[in-house]
């Protein structure tokens, strides 16, 4: 861990602006857990403790929604398309920018106070792109993962780092993408690096010095509670298999946790397995990958957990966002809701990890149903033959939501997808690729386009598959509506209180439906792909919607 009292990586855009900036009120850990009373700012990646992403805010109607128009834009400088999703605090809003960048803007005109700017380290070794989806927030500090797996405290008001702390070696291919949660004096982080052969890991952080407080590694090491799930090897096996495998067996963290204050427990997603598809060099369940684990916020101890996916071989990472309710469907059990990447929605109770609900919302033949425990009964196909959902999943990292008024959960899915799998024998080398094997996308119409970047999407038909809103009744999983897309989605999705839908895709579209019925009543072509989440706040009398498009930000408004 380094302290450092300036550093010359920061610069003020607007020295004017620090003065006001110095006057805002601090982000005490009372405000973070009641953050719902405060509408008008959006203190953390999902909004709120319970990851609802729904915002309390009701300026902007299903009556007015037409009127939205365009009231600021920032372009970041560096190219790629931005998954981050800004805090606002205060009429001033915090958001990360490729590489490892932090900007402070004015949240009303979108005018620069200081820019913050960090260079990853140039021997880094991170999966599936330079992305960072934000920052959290303490007092007067902001916190922010890397690239190259450091945890970087930024004073507030100048932009000037306050500690640095190294939380694992980037050329082990551990990495930092997702924006760290706040709890208490503590900063919680995990790791990404699953298609490197990481040991994945969730940690906490004392948000003063930057001292680590505590370590939970998603795969245990042999004794340790988990660690009979990690099979030995058969004497005379007919494939290659590998002895110590939990030493490289994945687990890797890239999406931010959710937590109940109540419980004093933090929830969080584990990513697949490594190697991804070879299942046979790693014989069990594989835990705790593809899972939900529920721990101790003060002492990192696991309280519960449940595997989605044991022992997978389709890449199916649960590092989806967990959602939380309370007295779900009047019985009095407050829950966690999860809609997963291999398909199905989950309801847990949230105190004890006890499986209350599993439904599929897309097209699922991986598995046929769950037995009494809630465990899958996995339907592997024959070889050659398509797996549904394939290999990014029914849904992804993409923020879902949940609205207390409708009772639904909202999910952006990909519908009518399916992977082919080939898996194949893959030998650990620190920092090389540890996949075993690979998918290809599942064409039924031979020739048709498919689900490539950068080919015309006016050309496909439905056979390579789509993107939808889901709306699911948590209370039985059940489909209530669905709206559908033409290219599938990256975009997560928000609601608010005067029951809209806001979410976007990779068509470039930014668009409002009515959240009770799926209706579209509002959209915009923002030329590029929608790979963040779109979240709300207010300054002044005035609610704001901001959404990342491409390498921009656009923030709208209904003018008064």
């Amino acid at each position: 861990m380094r302290r450092r009292s300036s550093l010359p990586l920061w610069c003020a855009a607007a020295l004017v602006a620090l003065v006001p900036l110095g006057l805002r009120a601090q982000v005490t850990t009372q405000r973070l857990a009641a953050a719902a009373s405060e509408p008008q700012n959006w203190f953390m990646y999902s909004g709120n403790y319970f990851s609802t992403r729904y915002s309390p805010l009701n300026q902007i109607t299903p009556a007015n929604v037409k009127d939205l128009k365009l009231q600021w834009a920032y372009q970041a400088p560096v190219a790629g398309t931005w998954q981050t999703t800004p805090l606002v605090v205060d009429g001033v809003m915090y958001l990360t920018q490729r590489l490892n960048d932090v900007v402070a803007l004015d949240a009303a005109t979108g005018r620069a106070f200081w820019v913050y700017r960090y260079t990853p380290a140039p021997n880094r070794i991170v999966c599936c792109g330079a992305n960072n989806r934000g920052v959290a927030i303490l007092g007067n500090t902001l916190f922010m993962g890397t690239l190259d797996a450091n945890l970087i405290a930024i004073d507030t008001r100048s932009g000037r780092p306050i500690w640095q702390t190294e939380v694992a070696k980037t050329t082990e291919g551990y990495s930092i993408t997702h924006a760290p949660l706040v709890v208490k004096d503590k900063v919680i982080v995990g790791v990404g690096g699953g298609e490197y052969g990481i040991r994945g890991f969730i940690a906490a952080f004392d948000a003063a010095t930057g001292k680590e407080a505590w370590r939970f590694y998603t795969v245990p090491a042999p004794g340790e509670p988990g660690s009979e799930t990690w099979e030995k090897c058969a004497p005379d096996p007919k494939s290659y298999c590998d002895p110590e495998a939990w030493k490289h067996g994945g687990g890797s963290i890239w999406m931010t946790g959710s937590y109940d204050p109540r419980l004093n427990l933090t929830y969080w997603g584990t990513g697949n397995v490594g190697p991804d598809y070879n299942g046979a060099q790693r014989p069990g369940d594989n835990l705790y990958t593809d899972s939900v684990v529920a721990l101790d916020a003060d002492t990192g101890r696991l309280r519960w957990h449940y595997q989605f996916t044991p022992h997978d071989v389709y890449d199916y990472d649960s590092v989806q966002v967990p959602v939380l309710a309370d007295n779900w469907a009047n019985t009095g059990i407050n829950v966690l809701m999860w809609a997963n990447r291999n398909g199905n929605f989950y309801v847990l109770d949230r105190a004890t990890g006890r499986f209350l609900l599993g439904h599929p919302f897309v097209k699922v033949n991986w598995m046929s149903g769950f037995d009494e425990r809630g465990r899958p009964m996995q339907t592997p196909q024959p070889d050659g033959q398509p797996t549904y959902p394939g290999n990014q999943g029914g849904t992804n990292w993409y923020s879902p939501s949940f609205s207390p008024r409708t009772g639904l959960f909202y999910i952006p899915a990909w519908e009518d997808y399916a992977s082919i799998y080939s898996p194949a024998p893959s030998v650990y080398r620190q920092g090389s690729n540890f996949v075993g094997g690979g998918p290809r996308n599942y064409g039924p119409v031979p020739g048709a386009p498919g689900l490539v970047r950068g080919a015309p999407i006016n050309s496909w038909t439905e056979t390579a598959g789509r993107g939808a809103v889901i709306a699911l009744d948590i209370r039985t999983g059940d489909q209530k509506w669905k709206f559908q897309m033409t290219d599938v989605t990256d975009s997560g999705i928000l609601t608010t209180a005067s029951d809209l839908l806001f979410t976007g895709g990779r068509e470039g579209y930014f668009q409002a439906l009515d959240a009770r019925s799926g209706a579209l009543l509002w959209k915009v072509n923002l030329g590029a792909n929608i790979n963040g989440s779109p979240m709300s706040y207010r300054v002044g009398n005035k609610q704001y919607v901001a959404i990342a498009a491409g390498l921009s930000l656009a923030v709208f408004a209904v003018d008064q």
